[in-house]
């Protein structure tokens, strides 16, 4: 079963690369992996869909320097969204059916010229993977997905305790208290 995990982690060079290191070496196939920084510059958010033992995951996860903290969010009330764009050949013919289907799943057109348009997609994973079959049989020309990014519901917040940004120097030191 996939499970989705949400960890905070410190905001350095070098910290995704521990992560996808780990999985490496326990041979955990990442589904997906999204990562931003957050409303504290210090602090950047990692967005994990696995399918493996979450607590595994979260127990090794704790083990690297960098990771602040580390949530299953999977079982939890959630707003889950990917983003893709969608590269489509179009003639004069099939510029409509693009057109219709954008407004079928509230896609939009980003860029078009007379030879393809650059469609817009977000919701769930199953609503983009609809609009690509669909769109596959018209000619899809290049596609790029960004991977699942999820916020739960309600007032139930990820945020690390005790977690301050002190001025240092050139810029921000962060430290756990």
């Amino acid at each position: 079963m996939k499970r989705t995990l949400v960890a905070l982690v410190e905001n350095k060079p070098g910290v995704l690369n521990r992560v996808a290191s780990l999985f490496r070496r326990r041979n955990f196939n990442i589904d997906s992996l999204t990562v931003g920084r957050t409303e504290n510059p210090a602090i950047s958010r990692m967005t994990i869909v696995v399918e493996a033992d979450a607590d595994k995951i979260r127990t090794q996860l704790y083990k690297l320097v960098n990771v602040i903290q580390v949530e299953d969010v999977t079982d939890l009330p959630e707003v889950t969204r990917d983003l893709a764009l969608i590269k489509v050949r179009v003639d004069s013919q099939t510029r409509g059916e693009v057109v219709q289907l954008c407004d079928i799943f509230r896609a939009h057109i980003v860029d078009a010229t007379p030879e393809a348009v650059i469609v817009e997609v977000t919701g769930d994973e199953d609503k983009i993977t609809s609009m690509v079959e669909l769109l596959r049989p018209i000619g899809i020309m290049e596609m790029v997905r960004t991977g699942v990014v999820t916020m739960t519901r309600g007032d139930h917040v990820l945020s690390p305790n005790g977690y301050k940004m002190r001025p240092s120097g050139n810029g921000y030191r962060t430290n756990v208290l």
